[in-house]
């Protein structure tokens, strides 16, 4: 009788094979063994025992134990990835994101699993002062109460090798967190209106908006700690119908929501993000704020769904009204070759057109002109964000006269000769006239 190598078994399966040769002695035979009973003692399943059996119960290696497959499913996005991580971006869903618009098909875990094992490709992070922890409790209001606006910037390096900055725009609900996002070349008081509007159209107007002390919409404190609104900032809140509170300044439990927006739209949406224009990147900014409203968040739940049911019987919808016009149309003076500045670049406008300033408007990737009153469409620009200076048709066009035609047949005919040299120095040198007056 072959006796069993105890020290090759694995330690639940030796144990049981040892208890069943002390209770059944001289009986006992490994090629006999009941195998029903030592499933019950060991809690394999038989058909494993019955494998482990033509081995004598001994553990044995699989073939390929240690193998690896050639490919994966991640082979070919290596690349990417190790991009990624090399500029910082280590979010996993970042990066599954930016995978599955280029093809990739497989699970988020497989990318923690390579950023792990990728450790080294990723940047020593800096930390400017050490963190300072809870200070304070968080500010809450109702549904439909209050929104949060601020402004965020980054840095963009254009294809040339040039650097500039980009302003972003955050608007967020207080209450369930809808979020709007909106980029533009700069943070103008006219830039800020639009923002607003467009904010505003996507969620509604609330009751206040929660912002901290810009230079766009107050002016100072007066003594008693009242705010002085910048003029233009006030005419429109009365235009628009809501209120502003200003938050302490250095004080994130009051608006914290939206300056945590804005990071959140640095480290998710601009991490790794590469775009044609300002156009394509505010299409793309939307299309990522309908994903974000629409997915759950842990503490918050499906923004979209709360904003519907409890905050938008609290708001109100913007009316275009023709008193919004002059807040999405900003006014631009006409230079004196027929151009007009509009964020950065310039553009053309008829030499017909007699006024002196002008109201311009961008609506996706199209510029309109239009009249100083507003009553009439001057021209109409394809945005490219080039910085050469875009024409319009007809821009310089002399204005129509009134012209005089024949009103009976002309008979008339006189005939035109060519103009005749005037350079009498070198006409003695001339040979070839004293040929035609030989012949």
């Amino acid at each position: 009788m072959k006796q069993p190598n105890f020290a090759a078994m694995s330690p639940v399966v030796a144990k049981a094979i040892e208890q069943m040769m002390a209770e059944q002695g001289d009986k006992f035979s490994l090629e006999k063994v009941n195998l029903a009973e030592l499933k019950r003692r060991t809690g394999i399943s038989r058909a494993r025992l019955r494998r482990m059996k033509e081995h004598g119960f001994e553990d044995t290696e699989h073939a390929a134990k240690g193998r690896k497959a050639s490919t994966t499913l991640l082979s070919g996005y290596t690349g990417i990835l190790d991009g990624l991580l090399k500029n910082g971006v280590t979010n996993s869903a970042v990066c599954l994101s930016r995978l599955r618009a280029n093809g990739y098909t497989g699970s988020q875990t497989t990318i923690k699993n390579y950023i792990l094992a990728h450790q080294h490709l990723i940047p020593p992070a800096r930390y400017a002062v050490a963190p300072q922890g809870n200070r304070g409790r968080r500010y809450t209001t109702g549904p439909g109460d209050a929104f949060q606006m601020d402004w965020g910037f980054t840095k963009v390096q254009s294809f040339t090798g040039e650097e500039y900055s980009v302003a972003c725009f955050a608007m967020v609900c207080h209450h369930c967190g809808e979020r709007y996002v909106e980029f533009f070349p700069n943070a103008k008081q006219e830039n800020l209106f639009i923002g607003m509007l467009h904010g505003f159209r996507y969620m509604g107007v609330p009751q206040y908006i929660l912002t901290d002390n810009m230079k766009s919409v107050v002016i100072r404190r007066d003594q008693d700690g009242h705010p002085l609104w910048q003029k233009d900032y006030e005419q429109f809140m009365r235009t628009v119908g809501f209120q502003t509170k200003l938050c302490k300044p250095r004080h994130p439990f009051t608006k914290g929501k939206v300056e945590r927006l804005v990071r959140f739209v640095k480290d998710n949406f601009l991490a790794g993000r590469s775009f044609w224009n300002v156009t394509d990147l505010n299409l793309s900014a939307l299309d990522w704020c309908d994903e974000q409203n629409t997915t759950f968040h842990r503490g918050l739940g499906i923004p979209q769904d709360i904003h519907r049911e409890r905050c938008g019987s609290v708001v109100t919808k913007l009316n275009d009204s023709p008193e919004l016009l002059p807040y999405l149309c900003p006014e631009r003076r006409i230079s004196f070759d027929g151009f007009v500045n509009y964020e950065g670049r310039r553009f053309g406008v008829p030499y017909t057109y007699g006024g002196k300033t002008v109201r311009v408007m961008r609506n996706g990737s199209c510029l309109y002109i239009y009249s100083a009153d507003m009553a009439r469409l001057l021209a109409t620009h394809e945005v490219t964000w080039a910085y050469q200076d875009s024409f319009c048709a007809n821009q310089y066009a002399f204005p129509e006269q009134p012209e005089e035609f024949p009103s009976m047949p002309v008979k008339t005919v006189i005939r035109q000769l060519p103009q005749p040299s005037t350079d009498l120095s070198f006409e003695k040198f001339n040979f070839t006239k004293e040929d035609d007056e030989d012949d």
